[in-house]
């Protein structure tokens, strides 16, 4: 057996076992490992090491010793959650849309998977460097893309071509032609004439569209490609939002803040613990790299969201000359912001004239009317999705003059789709959460830097999920719940042992 192999066996405590008992509960152990390094880039690979993994240790309840279940109680507010949610579901305006949807609920097991199959504070450290170290990769992609650039974005548009005809202006960038990214016009021409029947995909600054284009409205002739598409320069844009390896800006911001105060918390533990200096200098480079990726993203909400967690960490756990070093260095950094936020986008950091800020207004005044339209919706809620089914009847959208979304707030989204006592449900999760964690904070010894340093880091995220949750529906977004949910995991774990070591 290999050392790798023994070191493996030692951090799951698979050491005394073997046979069916062994392999599944190993492999339980190391598709969380694989989940955790897939976390910051795939919603798929991510989901699939969670189902294998999970199924593994369901399986392996059935072989070997028996172990004793970890639930806890957040786990069974998470478990009423989901029962609530099926509830609402079962008595929707669109049940079988609202019944579908609850797959995407179910992404709550993922808390009692970690919790069960993390034995040790060992196997929490582990998780939580893979996950991290993950995270770097994209965000060090993230300046990376920026310089290269992407796309076609086309200047000078003749008002008579083709592409100002379907609706293109100075500065839009043409991503894709039929699926196929691009990054010269001739590609585009081939793309078109070969297919005869195109659909481009072009990037505009929060208001991405296609259009389609057939190749006997392109004009023939000598000229360039990009003459015959109809402008006349161009070059690969830089003006994008960072998206990572997710393909959206708001999944990706809203991961990056989860994870970057996992980050600044073990900064704050071991600088006050006494940690070695590379440790040191090593968690501030990476926190750097996280906080340059998170203003890329140009996510004002999220943004938001991680400052308030950040304070709330330096501020309780990192001593008042740590508080005040963080703010000089915030200050800065917030001005960067704002600067890249008007640059990139045009507008303020909470200006009333922005699009998307009227949007959600919109959203959330709608919301709150179907809410208290009647007993039944207030209760039940009108089921997850059925508002697209149902918008015009309802007077969404204003009445379907802006584009079919959701809610744009998590407290909002749960209250109008599955009532109230779902909204209660999901406080009270919170809540005891935050609880669970703040104990485990209390018990863990300064000296114990990394374990404190995870506890302060997913006490942060939590307050930054909840807080960046009032402007987006981050628990909708599968990717940052599986973040979320396993974050919870492997801190819940680590305090129940905090904890339990303090009243040894």
């Amino acid at each position: 057996m290999s050392r790798y192999t023994v070191y493996l066996d030692t951090l799951a405590e698979t050491n005394n076992i073997a046979g069916a008992a062994l392999f599944f509960r190993r492999t339980a152990f190391v598709f969380l490992l694989v989940m955790a390094a897939a976390a910051p880039h795939s919603i798929a690979a991510t989901q699939t090491a969670w189902l294998i993994g999970m199924t593994s240790w369901i399986i392996g309840l059935f072989f070997g010793p028996a172990q004793k279940l970890k639930f806890g109680f957040p786990g069974r507010l998470l478990a009423a959650f989901f029962i609530w949610s099926a509830v609402s579901s079962a008595l929707s305006y669109e049940p079988y849309v609202s019944i579908d949807k609850l797959r995407g609920v179910s992404v709550f097991l993922l808390f009692p998977y970690v919790l069960n199959v993390v034995r040790n504070k060992k196997a929490v450290y582990l998780c939580a460097a893979i996950l991290l170290c993950s995270a770097l990769i994209s965000s060090a992609w993230t300046p990376v893309q920026k310089i290269i650039g992407r796309g076609i974005e086309v200047h000078n548009l003749n008002p008579d071509g083709i592409l100002a005809a379907k609706g293109l202006a100075d500065g839009d960038t043409i991503l894709a032609v039929n699926g196929v990214k691009t990054t010269h016009p001739e590609e585009v021409l081939r793309q078109i004439e070969t297919a005869g029947f195109s659909r481009i995909d072009v990037y505009r600054t929060d208001a991405p569209f296609t259009v389609t284009v057939k190749s006997d409205e392109i004009p023939a002739g000598p000229e360039s490609a990009n003459q015959r598409l109809g402008f006349e320069s161009f070059n690969r844009s830089s003006n994008f939002r960072a998206a990572g390896f997710y393909g959206h800006y708001t999944t990706f911001a809203e991961s990056l803040q989860l994870i970057a105060s996992l980050c600044l918390g073990l900064l704050i533990a071991a600088l006050r613990g006494g940690a070695d200096r590379k440790i040191i200098a090593a968690l501030a480079g990476a926190i750097l790299l996280f906080l340059l990726a998170l203003l890329l993203t140009v996510t004002r909400g999220s943004q938001a969201a991680f400052l308030l967690s950040a304070f709330t960490m330096v501020a309780f756990g990192g001593g008042k000359r740590f508080f005040i070093s963080a703010l000089a260095i915030a200050l800065p950094i917030a001005l960067v912001g704002l600067l890249i936020l008007h640059g990139q986008r045009g507008v303020g950091f909470a200006d009333s004239r922005d699009g998307s800020i009227q949007y959600r207004q919109m959203m959330w005044r709608d919301g709150i009317r179907l809410l208290t339209e009647s007993r039944r919706n207030l209760f039940y809620g009108v089921g997850m999705d059925s508002i697209k089914t149902h918008w015009s009847e309802w007077g969404l959208f204003d009445k379907g003059w802006q584009p079919m979304g959701h809610f744009h707030s998590t407290p909002i989204q749960i209250a109008v789709e599955r009532g109230l006592p779902a909204l209660l449900i999901w406080l009270a999760v919170i809540g005891v959460f935050a609880r669970k964690l703040w104990c485990g904070i209390r018990s863990a010894p300064i000296e114990e830097w990394a374990s404190r340093g995870i506890l302060v880091g997913c006490f942060g995220e939590l307050l930054g999920f909840f807080a960046g949750g009032f402007v987006h529906y981050n628990l909708g977004d599968t990717e940052v719940a599986m973040i979320f949910y396993f974050l919870m995991g492997i801190s819940v774990r680590l305090a129940d042992e905090m904890n339990e070591k303090k009243t040894v």
